[in-house]
């Protein structure tokens, strides 16, 4: 193996937590080099000290045989490497172009030549198949496309080192398609690219080799992975056996707790109703663009619907705002957590007591005893993974800040939790436990709603299944009629 990329006996200390502790290993030129682990393993904040973001308290990064001390980004960029993050970097008032030429604007006798501009961003959305218009405002785009923005600004600086960090948790199958596409060129052009994914398909599906961390080390390196089982690098990455991730857990269902009938509004294309009742865990399924986050912002106040009826727990409601319906017990976990869901600036009990904060204050004063009591309870209870409670949330790992967004909603008095992809980028184990707070809650005889675009998520954990196309539901399916097949067929156009 041509070996392009070395991290030598690489560590990193934050306060309270050794986050990297004596990382080695190799990456190949034209090769792919898997990342696997739990979230807060420490793959993030390898990715971070390759790009320069961060500085390692101890070890070497070698690129080509050279040791490289980066003290900043640029340092990264100049030595040709290209991180794609999980959580994109994107400035939304900016169109596609300006993003992906972001520092490198071509320029005639010192003025942006917009057109030259233009023709360079279209060439990696063309590589990537992505039908965006590079001159279209970003904010406009959704998640998926601009997860493909974010890989073209990689594309575009022709970086010899790519690493790619959950690049699929939000993108279409067609997309996905073409971007393991897109990395099968560039590894026969002899890129040395890291890929980072809780997918175990993809993991098989891609690389050549794959590193195991956990807890901030090493735990097993595979330089091939022939005969290598799903099962092992699971068990590698837990440090337990996790026979089945789903862990589904028949249950009683009680009496209706929502009806929705005839709701219209931004992002459907006609009238959609369901119900949901007691005890259970209806999922929702269906590509990118099939209106499911539109529904789910509907029914929680994000945005006014404009006709229709919601009952919830035997009343009518018109949810104008957020708040009415977080009052009412209907809360929703937002598919975009980071900008979203939780408050990154703040702290881990900040962000808990966010809504609840307006019960456990006095003649409106803040009690922080009384907030930091109940933070402490459902860190404690979910088992939420932080230094302490004075931690800025931004720090944590994707699955902890799914716990933190789910303690919040768990101190109000819940009906109904709307959960919109509530395991986007976490890993394998963190998702069995979230599947299980999910089925516990449900036994408590709350309405459980999952949104996903993972299909094996949905069959896994539903009680029942709506697939949604084109801004309507079109299908309703028990979990003894969902088969893959069945979802498939519905969701997909009637051309494709």
């Amino acid at each position: 193996m041509d070996e392009y990329l070395r991290f030598e006996d690489v560590g990193k200390v934050f306060p309270g937590v050794r986050a990297l502790d004596g990382i080695t290993f190799g990456v190949g030129a034209g090769t792919v080099h898997g990342l696997v682990g739990e979230n807060g393993a420490g793959k993030s904040t390898l990715l971070k000290i390759l790009s320069g973001a961060y500085r390692p308290d101890a070890g070497h990064v070698v690129i080509g045989g050279e040791r490289r001390a980066f003290h900043g980004t640029r340092d990264a960029d100049r030595a040709g490497v290209a991180i794609i993050y999980q959580e994109l970097n994107l400035v939304p008032e900016m169109t596609v172009a300006e993003n992906i030429l972001l520092g490198m604007y071509p320029h005639r006798a010192g003025v942006l030549d917009r057109r030259a501009m233009l023709a360079r961003a279209a060439e990696p959305l063309r590589r990537l198949g992505v039908e965006v218009s590079p001159s279209e405002k970003t904010r406009r785009l959704s998640i998926g496309q601009r997860q493909m923005v974010e890989i073209a600004k990689a594309l575009v600086k022709d970086a010899r080192i790519i690493a790619f960090d959950e690049p699929t948790s939000s993108l279409s199958a067609r997309e996905v398609t073409q971007l393991f596409r897109t990395i099968a060129e560039l590894k026969r052009a002899g890129h040395a690219i890291l890929y980072v994914s809780h997918r175990m398909e993809e993991i098989f599906a891609l690389c050549d080799a794959v590193t195991v961390f956990r807890d901030g080390r090493l735990v097993r390196h595979y330089p091939s992975l022939a005969g290598v089982t799903r099962d092992a690098l699971v068990t590698d990455m837990t440090g337990r056996a996790i026979q089945d991730i789903y862990s589904y857990r028949p249950r009683k269902q009680g009496d209706v707790l929502l009806q929705v009938d005839g709701l219209t509004g931004t992002g459907l294309s006609a009238p959609a109703s369901f119900q949901v009742r007691a005890g259970e865990v209806v999922g929702f399924f269906g590509l990118v663009g099939a209106g499911r986050t539109e529904l789910m912002r509907l029914l929680a106040g994000a945005e006014p619907a404009d006709g229709g009826r919601v009952v919830l727990a035997g009343r009518a409601e018109r949810f104008r705002r957020v708040r009415q319906a977080i009052e009412r017990g209907l809360v929703l976990c937002p598919e975009d957590r980071k900008h979203d869901g939780i408050v990154p600036v703040r702290s881990v009990a900040e962000n808990i007591n966010l809504s609840v904060r307006r019960t456990f204050s006095r003649l409106g004063l803040i009690r922080p005893a009384r907030e930091a009591q109940n933070a402490t309870r459902f860190v404690d209870q979910l088992r939420i993974r932080t230094p302490g409670l004075r931690q800025k949330v931004v720090n944590l790992s994707g699955g902890n800040q799914q716990k933190v967004i789910l303690a919040r909603w768990l101190g109000e008095q819940v009906r109904v939790l709307l959960m919109d992809e509530p395991t986007r980028g976490i890993d394998v184990g963190a998702k069995n436990e979230i599947y299980n707070l999910l089925f516990g809650l449900a036994e408590r005889g709350l309405g459980v709603v999952v949104v996903s675009s993972d299909l094996p998520e949905v069959l896994g954990i539903s009680d029942r299944v709506f697939v949604m196309r084109e801004g309507r539901i079109v299908g309703e399916l028990t979990r003894a009629e969902a088969t893959q097949e069945k979802v498939l067929s519905l969701a997909l156009p009637a051309s494709a």
